[in-house]
């Protein structure tokens, strides 16, 4: 709501107009509200009683006008989002001291939009570069050898970040842009509430995406293990776990630390925590699978052990989440997208193992994270930023001209005036140079089995933007689409958004390995 200040006069137009909040303040004392309804709901008598009463005879009174939410909402989207919250107010202002008011937004332009954003997203390019990187030296690991399996566990724990650290990213974000977190006491609730959430989901997550890796690995093969299944589900909690309560730590502090010192968490939250989860996660991973993996034939009670011991403590954690309003409707009603997600990045892990196991195709293994790192951090950005944009206009399912149903045309998406387009084209524009400073820096490391070919640089940067292009546009019409439909965006849509990155990531970049490999454009070296 905006507040406007009218003194020793109140016109019927304006009583008629506002739904009100009068607080009286006479010789500096604050009395208590008198009136908390709509003006225009009272009588003929009262309205002109009331209009008598703010007569110019009542010197020293002032009277402070509380907008409704339904007046708030005819501003322009640009006043939304751009408007700065230390913006300069009248001098002779009296502070009523009536509680928090929620901050304004940050005020920001295209250029602070790509100042803000370009840093987290190098950051985030730069590891998933060393995610990448990671993975090709791993690929020719024993456990990855013998287990193939382990290569689905990649894009499903790695879409982690998105399913689980991108989501609290932007839950948070718009808690702290909206003012949920000014106090110790609801900055407290929200962090333990949201880490006790993210490691029920972890847990839960990492325990389905082994299942799906086991049926993925033994339907086309045909052949089923019971000790590599075991493996698979210990090292998959147990990264889930440990990668999610050291990323969840991370995600609060940088939130935090963002609002202090007046950057918008929504552009460098998500795109930090996909820096950081890459490459922290699939260490993880490739450390416990290598560690369960010795000691499978001579120990073979450590990995059901280890898996047991991660979904003890299910309990504790859903007993601390339910104390939450806010992460209690999250553990109820949660699942449905992180669940998805997990299964549409399993196809993507399927499409790896199947392309990386070729012997021809190993050099996909190092691009592979780059490229779905790249896309999912862009889209999260935006999605969380959509979404903080509705939260300011009200709750999610209210009707809203700024939530349109229907699919927006792609003029409307990357060419309109308005501030999300703008971010759109800001995002959009960051995809070529990154590539190529991160095909710069895996060059110049040597990773990889693929010779960075003009032919191949133009096949993979056309992938590289046609998996952006596809994945903005979508995040447009998904965020509107779950908001019209009373779903919170920031719960619902960045585990879509980023598991749709990887499936089309990974299968277009696939793509482009098969192309180039029938036109000739192929290194003798592959799979040394």
């Amino acid at each position: 709501a905006t507040c406007c200040k009218v003194r020793d006069s109140l016109t019927q137009e304006d009583t008629e107009a506002h739904c009100c909040s009068w607080s009286l303040l006479t010789n500096g004392v604050v009395l208590p509200p008198v009136m908390a309804v709509p003006v225009d709901s009272l009588a003929s008598p009262d309205r002109q009683q009331l209009v008598e009463f703010l007569e110019p005879d009542q010197e020293g009174v002032e009277v402070v006008v509380l907008e409704s939410r339904a007046n708030a909402k005819g501003v322009r989207e640009e006043d939304a989002l751009l408007e700065n919250g230390s913006q300069s107010t009248e001098s002779d202002d009296i502070s009523t001291d009536q509680g928090p008011v929620p901050p304004s937004p940050l005020k920001e332009t295209s250029f602070s939009i790509g100042l803000q954003v370009l840093f987290p997203f190098l950051l985030a390019g730069f590891g998933t570069v060393a995610a990448g990187m990671v993975l090709d030296i791993v690929q020719h690991w024993d456990v990855f050898k013998y287990v193939t399996e382990v290569f689905i566990l990649v894009p499903a724990l790695l879409g982690l970040k998105g399913n689980l650290e991108m989501t609290l990213a932007s839950r948070l974000s718009t808690a702290a842009n909206i003012g949920h977190m000014d106090t110790p006491k609801e900055l407290w609730k929200m962090i333990m509430g949201n880490m006790a959430l993210i490691q029920v989901q972890a847990t839960v997550v990492g325990f389905l995406a082994s299942i799906a890796a086991v049926i993925f690995g033994w339907i086309p093969d045909g052949h089923f293990s019971i000790g590599h299944a075991i493996l698979l589900c210990a090292s998959s909690v147990a990264t889930a776990f440990i990668a999610s309560l050291v990323l969840g730590m991370i995600m609060i502090g940088v939130i935090i630390g963002s609002r202090k010192i007046g950057i918008n968490p929504d552009n460098v939250a998500t795109p930090i925590a996909a820096s950081l989860g890459d490459l922290i996660t699939l260490a993880l991973l490739s450390g416990i699978s290598w560690g369960l993996y010795i000691e499978l034939e001579d120990k073979p009670y450590v990995n059901p052990l280890v898996c047991a011991f991660f979904i003890a403590l299910l309990p504790l954690w859903i007993i601390i989440a339910k104390r939450n309003p806010v992460t209690r409707e999250v553990l109820y009603s949660g699942w449905e997208p992180v669940i998805i997600a997990m299964a549409i990045s399993s196809v993507g892990g399927l499409i790896l193992d199947k392309t990386v196991s070729d012997p021809n195709f190993a050099g996909m293994a190092v691009f592979t994270p780059v490229i779905n790192g790249v896309g999912g951090n862009l889209v999260a950005v935006q999605a969380s930023r959509i979404s903080t944009y509705l939260h300011m206009s009200g709750m999610p399912g209210e009707s809203s001209e700024k939530a349109p149903r229907k699919c927006p045309s792609p003029c409307n998406t990357f060419f309109s005036s308005d501030v999300n387009s703008r971010s759109v084209r800001v995002l959009f524009l960051l995809v070529v140079p990154g590539h190529l400073v991160f095909l710069y820096t895996i060059s110049s490391m040597q990773g990889g089995h693929t010779t960075l070919t003009l032919i191949f640089i133009v096949f993979y940067m056309t992938a590289a933007l046609l998996q952006v292009l596809i994945l903005l546009y979508i995040a447009d019409w998904m965020v509107h689409w779950m908001w019209g439909r009373g779903l919170d965006p920031d719960n619902f849509s960045i585990p879509y958004l980023t598991a749709l990155g990887d499936l089309l990531g990974t299968g277009l970049l696939a793509l482009s390995f098969h192309i180039l490999w029938l036109i000739g454009d192929r290194d003798t070296d592959v799979g040394d």
